[in-house]
């Protein structure tokens, strides 16, 4: 059985990695991700404003409301509440790389060119194999047209492309427009990838406090069904590497991401929830699963359900809203 995949051109030796998380942020948690059958590491995303250390942005989001307006504290983290500052991260790289034998996969989140981009550069000097880019934010004025919100995704790739040699993945929001689309731009400006989706975390309101609370929900196999959507409908359209990460807690989930068209899956919260050691589990059910259904490898498996392969097309398209609709019956 050959469970190796190709992702942003590196081949691994399987299709699961841990996503971005706190899990990184310990060497003993990486080895034992490592043992347990992780193909890469993901680590958490360095944030543009730590790196600039731009006074506007965190005026903009901590100090200009500290103490004078509940309703909007605790949206953006003091500028000590990150596991690692730039510096740090860099290192955290370094001895990733000299304790493992994993590939590295780097994290930046920006919403803007600046200068951050050139420390790009020395994530790929500290031997990062590759760069995934998160760049969260949603259009929030009605003045930003979606045309705007895609050039600014393109614009932050380009410059970023420009900076390193090492592959690139995008990771993105489900809330485009044109996702397909903007896709197609992100393989023009020769990035290798994308990650589908990242998660914007809701606020809550207290009304006993009167208070707008930020809120952390862990995500659950029901946010997958979104993700098998896109990955079905992308994996032929673009020759992009594919990412599937959000929703995935058990082996047939890894089957169904496999099967729509992702070429590896990251994992997060059931890595958080039940330790390093149940990536072997879910590995191992992947295993078991390929060999009842007679799959020789996890090449075969890739795409076997997309757009262009799937019985049932008209499922990852609207012509099947009708009928899911009747489904309910009372």
């Amino acid at each position: 059985m050959n469970l190796t995949t190709n992702y942003l051109g590196l081949k691994l030796k399987g299709p699961l990695m841990p996503g971005a998380s706190p899990l990184v942020d310990n060497i003993d948690n990486i080895k034992r991700l490592e043992d347990a059958g992780a193909s890469a590491i993901v680590m958490h995303s360095l944030f543009a404003e730590q790196i600039e250390g731009n006074k506007v942005a965190f005026d903009q989001h901590i100090d200009r409301w500290q103490d004078n307006f509940a309703e909007a504290t605790s949206f953006f983290p003091s500028t000590d509440g990150f596991a690692f500052g730039p510096e740090e991260y860099l290192g955290q790289i370094a001895k990733i790389k000299a304790k493992t034998e994993l590939p590295v996969i780097a994290s930046l989140n920006g919403t803007n060119t600046g200068s951050w981009i050139e420390h790009a550069k020395l994530i790929e000097q500290a031997g990062a194999s590759a760069l995934e880019l998160n760049t969260y934010f949603l259009g929030t004025s009605r003045r930003l047209p979606a045309t705007a919100l895609e050039n600014r995704v393109v614009e932050i790739t380009r410059e970023v492309r420009k900076a390193i040699n090492i592959p690139i993945a995008v990771k993105l929001s489900p809330f485009y427009t044109s996702v397909a689309h903007l896709a197609g731009r992100l393989e023009d400006e020769k990035v290798q990838g994308v990650v589908l989706f990242n998660r914007f975390f809701q606020p809550e309101i207290n009304t006993e406090e009167l208070d707008v609370t930020p809120k952390l929900d862990l995500s659950t196999s029901e946010d997958l069904r979104l993700r098998l959507r896109w990955l079905g409908l992308l994996r032929d359209q673009v020759s992009l590497s594919l990412a599937a990460s959000g929703g995935v807690h058990t082996p047939v989930d890894i089957v169904k991401a496999l099967l729509a068209g992702a070429d590896v899956v990251q994992i997060v919260a059931e890595l958080l929830t039940k330790g390093p050691a149940r990536l072997g589990e879910l590995l191992t059910g992947l295993k078991e699963w390929m060999e009842k259904h007679e799959y020789e490898s996890v090449e075969q498996m890739i795409g076997a359900l997309s757009l262009r392969s799937c019985p049932d097309p008209e499922a990852y398209e609207r012509g099947n809203y009708l009928r899911t609709l009747q489904l309910w019956k009372v």
